[in-house]
């Protein structure tokens, strides 16, 4: 990859990164729904002015129900689990156990579409429970059931992110990713409209809430889908991928510089077990160069 292209990856991957952050500091304020709401709200207004400046026609409406489903299993539904997930849990905690979702990908790929599950693909699955093992912790209790229920949230978003994946890959060929991306977006916001409505804050947020807020949806959703394209554009899908592997890390460092996370030994190993797990069932494969 060129130079600017390195730079766009690690931007994308700060920006995904960041969301957990962000979310981390608006969800026990606003409400996990109003917080949704919010950055799939904001997020399709960004995308669609960003359309309509570089004269880009949109067009959703010929698959409607396509896109709410999409909207549903990849934005509305696993958005609002990682928020309700964060009320308990670390900003980084929930960045890593969302690494775990090309282990759920390649699950439903292969119930889905019978996509070979591999013993690779097994050995990296079952690595990736590991992984979650020892992050969440095994003790008993009030506060160990409670961070297991919370973990369980990261995860069953992983799993919808798993499903709208494939669903995305059978259903949305020749869509243009702009489309796709404001479709979603839209979609998810009508989806939450109603029940955010019901849980709408008393008080007015602080200056911070509101700028987390807009870092979320401006920044972490609008902007990081355009690096996103525009780095499936430049280096291809599977290089893109690899982004994969940094958003934990920038989640793990941003909850540690601004929220003072600990950072301890067994987060550190925790991540590195579930990022071999993702090598393993992406088949991740490291060439050696030549001189």
């Amino acid at each position: 990859m060129k130079l600017k292209d390195v730079i766009m990856l690690l931007l994308l991957a700060a920006l995904w990164g960041g969301s957990f952050l962000f979310m981390r500091i608006g969800a026990p304020v606003l409400g996990s729904l109003v917080l949704i709401e919010l950055r799939v709200l904001l997020a399709s207004i960004t995308l669609i002015l960003f359309a309509l400046a570089s004269r880009h026609q949109i067009h959703v409406l010929h698959r409607w129900w396509q896109y709410l489903l999409l909207g549903a299993t990849n934005a509305a539904i696993p958005f609002t689990l990682i928020s309700f997930a964060e009320l308990r849990l670390d900003a980084g905690l929930a960045a890593i156990l969302n690494a775990t979702t090309p282990m759920f990908t390649a699950v439903v790929a292969w119930l889905w579409t019978k996509d070979p599950f591999t013993l690779k693909k097994l050995s990296g699955v079952l690595l990736g429970i590991v992984g979650v093992g020892v992050l969440v912790g095994w003790s008993s209790g009030g506060n160990g059931s409670h961070r297991w229920l919370s973990a369980s949230f990261s995860l069953l978003a992983a799993l919808f992110y798993g499903i709208a994946g494939v669903f995305s890959s059978r259903n949305f060929k020749g869509e243009k990713p702009m489309d796709m991306a404001i479709g979603q977006q839209l979609a998810a916001s009508l989806i939450l409209l109603p029940f955010s409505l019901a849980t709408l804050p008393r008080e007015i947020p602080s200056c911070v809430v509101i700028f987390s807020v807009l870092g979320l949806a401006v920044l972490c959703t609008a902007v990081a889908y355009l690096l996103y394209f525009a780095l499936i554009h430049s280096v291809g899908a599977l290089k893109t991928l690899t982004v994969t592997f940094l958003v934990p890390v920038f989640g793990v460092i941003w909850g540690g510089l601004f929220l003072n996370e600990p950072i301890t030994f067994r987060l550190i190993l925790g991540l590195l077990i579930i990022l071999s797990s993702v090598a393993l069932v992406a088949n991740v494969r490291f060439k050696r160069t030549r001189n």
